[in-house]
Parts: C-alpha cells; structure tokens; sequence
C-alpha cells in the first residue's frame, strides 16, 4: 500500500465508512514512516517520547463522536499521522516546547467562516482590459490574428496560436494572468508551456513567441512544465533573477515580502543569473538569491516539498511559523499578527489545503508550540 492509498483508508477509517475487509488491510498495515522520513539530513533525538506526546495530544482531541481506533493502529498513528495524515505537526524548536500554557487547543467557533482558496484569476489584455476567468463561461473568450484563447474547466486557460485567421505581421502583444490571494489558475501558453499559478501571483507573456527567445516575467510562485524547443530557450525573469531553460519542470517562488527568491528543479537543468553571478541547476537542487545581495546559494532539497501547493498539500520542513503563516494567509486571504516573537519556532508536517481554517490551525496547534485565535479575517498568533 503507498503512503497516498494509506491516507485515503485512514481518512475513511476515521469518518465511519470503511468495510471489515478495508479495517483488516489498516490493522495489517505495517507503518513504515517515522520522523526522521520528514528529515533528509538530520536524526531527531527522543523520537519515542516524541511519540507518546502526539499519542496523548491526538488521543485528547479526538471528537468523541468518532468510534475508537484499535489499539494496534496508535503507534502508527503516532509516528505517522503527523506527517502523513496531516493530523498535526510535531514541533522542532532546539529547546522543548513547554507544556500548553492555555488549557484549550480548540478555537472559537464564533467567527466569520474563512474558506480555502480555490481556482480564482483576471486576465489583461494587451489594450488593458480585464476578464474576470471566475465570470466568464468555458470557451472561447478572446480570438485575433495573433492568439485565440479558450477557459476550460477546472481552472485552465488555453492559448493556441493556430486561429484561422490572416497572421498581419502585427507587433507582438501581451497578456497577464494575476491570482488573487486565495487563488490558483493554470495557463498553457502558445508554446504548449504549463505554467500553474499559486495564490497572489502574476505572469506576464506575449500572447505568441517569436525570435529567438521565449520569455515571460514572474511575480510570486509559480511552477512550469517547459515546452522543449532547443531553438529557442525559455527564459523567466523575476525580481532581479534571470532563469533560462530548453525543456524542464522546475518550481520558481519569488514573492516580494520573501527574503529571496527560491529556484527547485525537477527534472532538466536551468541556469540562472543575477548580476555576475550564475548557477547551474542539476534535478534535485534548489537555488536561494537573496533579495539584497547577488550571491547564489544551492543546496540539495526534497523537491516534493516544493510543488506540494500544486498538488494541493501545505507541506513544511523545519520552517519557521512566520514563513508558514505567509503561506497560510496568501492562501485563505486572511491578516496575521503575532502577539510575541516566533522568530525560534519551527515546524514541520504535511497538511492539505482544502481544509477549513480552523481545522488546519487546530491541527498546528496540537504540537503545544503555538496558539491561534481568529477575530473577523485576521488570525492572531502567540507561543
């Protein structure tokens, strides 16, 4: 069984509704996943009275509703639905967080319902005016000499370069795709490129390439599926970093209130570029520009880590609260404000981004690190 089939039956074991035949195959499971999965380079200490903490915190949360698991399937839970369920998240500070200071890890249920984000996008067109993609029916929604451009369902927009129509030579015009926060969208460029868009992000790119270069320029995150075309090189420009590619999959995150700008590379190789600085990346490296200076720094990184967005999971590695809450409010479009410093406070887990508000900061909260409350759209956060 894969870590995902483990999840779905695990998910479908704490609603009610799995057959004797699927409860055997969970208690037969044999739970091969513990902290140190989490981990590419570094031992965590103590994993057993790691254990028994989440053991106790997700034994005390439970919903008494929900009938009780079978003792064999604990321990796994322990070790492994923090990671992998998403039921929690274990806290990686250097010193032990202290025992909870507030009695209630649950949040109050008297606030306005904030939703997760969902398939949201404007597209500009060359002479400035906008479609609102979340308004427009599926079709074809603008066609010219140059470019038709067709939404499909499930949040994707088609540019085919292939109209019917007279190409006039005319000067190359270009389009941008802007996510709100709490956004995502998906474009094909004319190219056959796949680009997906995470929340609050923008791409701007001719809407037909020509010469002797592809290139778009980037503000936020976003992940591409380059077309190959070794003729003519893909290139991104984002926040000062030139990246160039001939066919690759790779993960670019470059969001303004970010330090830096993070290049993850997937499959292929890029190059990238700032100032007099230059860096090839080989699949399995992610590059670190800081905003400030012009030094590339690139390390060896779980690269699922990077593209979890897009597959629909928050996914942290020994990250700091505050980077976390970025993504968190980026995503459910809420304000965040910290009543004591966290700059200390690490944590690391998987969870999806489908789940309500509440759930996901409950399920942070059961690690002891952290306490949310939410007042209207803004979450206020203290240790």
């Amino acid at each position: 069984m894969t870590k995902e089939e483990y999840i779905i039956l695990f998910e479908k074991h704490l609603s009610g509704n799995t057959t004797p035949e699927e409860e055997e195959l969970l208690l037969s499971y044999d739970d091969g996943f513990n902290i140190q999965d989490f981990h590419n380079d570094q031992r965590i200490d103590n994993q057993q009275h790691i254990h028994q903490k989440i053991f106790n915190k997700i034994e005390n949360s439970r919903n008494k509703s929900v009938k009780r698991l079978a003792p064999s399937l604990w321990w796994a839970v322990a070790a492994s639905v923090l990671l992998v369920i998403s039921v929690g998240l274990f806290f990686l500070n250097k010193h032990e967080a202290s025992e909870s200071r507030y009695k209630s890890n649950n949040l109050v249920s008297s606030f306005k319902p904030i939703v997760p984000g969902g398939n949201k996008a404007i597209l500009t067109l060359s002479n400035g005016s906008t479609i609102n993609l979340n308004e427009v029916s599926n079709g074809i929604i603008e066609k010219n000499e140059q470019v038709a451009i067709k939404k499909e369902k499930n949040g994707q927009l088609v540019y085919s370069s292939d109209t019917g129509l007279p190409d006039k030579g005319d000067k190359i015009s270009f389009n941008t795709i802007s996510t709100p926060r709490g956004g995502q969208y998906q474009v094909i460029l004319p190219d056959g490129t796949n680009v997906w868009l995470n929340a609050a992000s923008s791409l701007r790119y001719p809407v037909k390439f020509t010469g002797a270069e592809r290139h778009v320029e980037l503000s936020g995150e976003a992940y591409f599926e380059v077309a190959k075309n070794k003729n003519m090189p893909f290139s991104i420009n984002t926040n000062n970093v030139n990246i160039k590619v001939l066919g690759t999959h790779f993960n670019v995150m470059s969001y303004e209130d970010d330090s830096s700008v993070k290049t993850t590379l997937l499959e292929g190789s890029v190059l990238l570029s700032k100032l007099n600085q230059q860096a090839l990346l080989v699949p399995g490296q992610q590059a670190d520009v800081a905003r400030s200076g012009e030094k590339i720094n690139v390390t060896y990184v779980n690269t699922d880590d990077a593209v979890s967005w897009k597959n629909g999971y928050f996914t942290f590695r020994k990250e700091s609260v505050v980077s976390i809450m970025k993504k968190v409010a980026r995503w459910y479009d809420v304000e965040v404000e910290y009543q004591n410093d966290m700059s200390n406070v690490k944590l690391g887990g998987s969870i999806s981004r489908g789940k309500n508000i509440k759930d996901l900061l409950n399920k942070i909260q059961l690690t002891g690190a952290v306490h949310f409350k939410i007042e209207g759209r803004r979450i206020i956060v203290r240790s």
